[in-house]
């Protein structure tokens, strides 16, 4: 274990000595702000301090040295072109001020990526515009049904309710809810999609809107897609694009062709720049022809006389749901990513995203309990370990921990909650045949010792400094401050 900055610390010892200033002191501040002792921070060397931040970063898993498997949540390798076009002077320096007033003649290349964005991901989605502002894939989920419900209020609609199936993320009904609409969750079917007869039973004029994600959090492709889109126009109710899976059909399919009359992106899994940490994030919605007028204020246009410019919001615009366009450097990260692969590159890439899948779902549904056996997968598959856990008492969580000890990070365990004992796995398209070998035949020996030596998973990782945790305690219990 590390030692602390404080327990490093030694009386006198400087990283840098700041030269006497010759200007005038401050104004004294008011006895009440100042502090009566010193304080008791670590005094360091410059090396000291580098090479302990060093050997903690050495101490983490990241995209850049370890396989991340993680389920529906897509740990994409982040391609170092975008950092270098990310990290451009001309951008990271730009003021937010700049491009949300009139000054804009000065940022009339910031606004031109914006506005090629957007209509780059009109292209791939197949909606008819974009709006970039919204902060993350949450906030765009709660920007496009707060459009719904603009929508059906205008024509004056009476709308209480909003379709979920049991396998959404979490943040759908979390989101219709904060809009103020009661969910109704319908439930799978035997092969992981929403149950279509249960769908059409729950179908009133009161619902407003349905929110699926497709391929879904199983990793499945729903065939019955246009039928329930079909169904849902009939009542009048809109429909909603979870896009946290797009990668799996990016270029191969457009939400928009099949129905879909909203979408949010998550740009910061999608298109390629690694979300772990929480965060920055970008959740551009974008919008068919029901929706159009009431996209949210802050979007760019262009004439040939005025060059690029913000265009007027509708009269019946949400209104602003952002100060400024998002984290700017992620959009123009995601931009740089489309420019580079072209029509054709992310097509393959979503080819090999699901062929990848795919391939491990062959390699272990012989070795370990596949969810649904007899289909195939899209981008992620998902096994369960419930067998394991009844027969030899070693649950997903603890396969999750023994794969850590050999270089590899965990899977999505516990998700989607239908699955019982579910692991879910995807490997995106950027990784090898080798590593994803490597990976399958750990998944295997994690079988194989839970079926002769299920008491070692108990100690398990042991090649880390920290093996296993109260997590609970963890999370609500967290101190980190330091104590001599």
């Amino acid at each position: 274990m590390s030692l602390t900055l404080f327990e490093q610390s030694h009386v006198g010892r400087k990283g840098v000595n700041i030269p006497k200033q010759h200007v005038n002191d401050a104004p004294k501040l008011d006895a009440s702000f100042l502090r009566s002792t010193k304080a008791e921070l670590p005094e360091l060397s410059e090396f000291d301090i580098v090479r302990h931040f060093t050997r903690l970063s050495n101490k983490n898993f990241s995209i850049d040295s370890n396989f991340y498997p993680l389920g529906s949540c897509t740990m994409k390798y982040n391609p170092k072109v975008q950092e270098r076009v990310g990290g451009l002077a001309g951008l990271t320096n730009l003021h937010p001020h700049h491009i949300t007033n009139n000054q804009t003649h000065l940022v009339q290349g910031a606004l031109s990526s914006l506005k090629t964005l957007e209509n780059t991901l009109c292209e791939i989605t197949g909606m008819k515009a974009f709006t970039l502002t919204p902060q993350a894939g949450a906030h765009g989920e709660m920007t496009g049904i707060m459009m719904i419900g603009a929508y059906h209020k205008k024509k004056g609609n009476n709308k209480r309710y909003v379709i979920v199936p049991d396998s959404s993320h979490g943040t759908n009904p979390a989101t219709a809810a904060m809009v103020d609409y009661d969910v109704i969750t319908v439930k799978s079917g035997a092969n992981g999609d929403m149950d279509l007869d249960a769908f059409k039973e729950a179908m009133s004029d009161e619902v407003a809107a349905i929110m699926m994600t497709v391929p879904n959090t199983l990793g499945l492709f729903n065939p019955q897609i246009k039928e329930i889109s079909d169904i849902a126009h009939s009542y009048d109710a809109l429909m909603y694009y979870d896009g946290a899976n797009m990668n799996a059909i990016m270029g191969v399919l457009r939400p928009g062709d099949i129905g879909f009359d909203v979408i949010h992106l998550n740009l910061h899994k999608t298109f390629a720049t690694p979300h772990g940490g929480g965060g920055p994030g970008a959740g551009p919605v974008g919008v068919g022809d029901r929706l159009l007028e009431f996209l949210p204020d802050l979007t760019v246009g262009f004439s040939e006389d005025k060059g690029y410019f913000f265009d007027a919001p509708s009269k019946h615009s949400i209104g602003k749901v952002s100060p400024f366009f998002g984290n700017y450097l992620v959009l123009v990260r995601a931009l740089v990513y489309m420019q580079t692969l072209g029509r054709e590159g992310m097509i393959n890439t979503s080819i090999k995203a699901v062929l990848n899948a795919n391939y491990i779902l062959a390699k272990l549904k012989d070795h370990l309990k596949a969810a649904f056996p007899d289909t195939l997968c899209m981008h992620e598959c998902v096994f369960s370990a419930e067998d394991l856990a009844k027969e030899y008492g070693v649950r997903a969580m603890d396969i999750a921990k023994y794969l850590l000890d050999f270089g590899l990070h965990a899977p999505t365990v516990y998700f989607p909650l239908i699955v019982k004992e579910s692991i879910m796995i995807e490997p995106t398209e950027t990784e090898n045949i080798d590593t994803i070998d490597y990976f399958c035949q750990k998944m295997i020996d994690a079988v194989e010792l839970a079926k002769s030596n299920a008491e070692a998973f108990k100690t398990l990782p042991t090649t880390l400094p920290i093996s296993r945790p109260d997590e609970t305690k963890a999370a609500r219990s967290l101190n980190i401050r330091w104590q001599a």
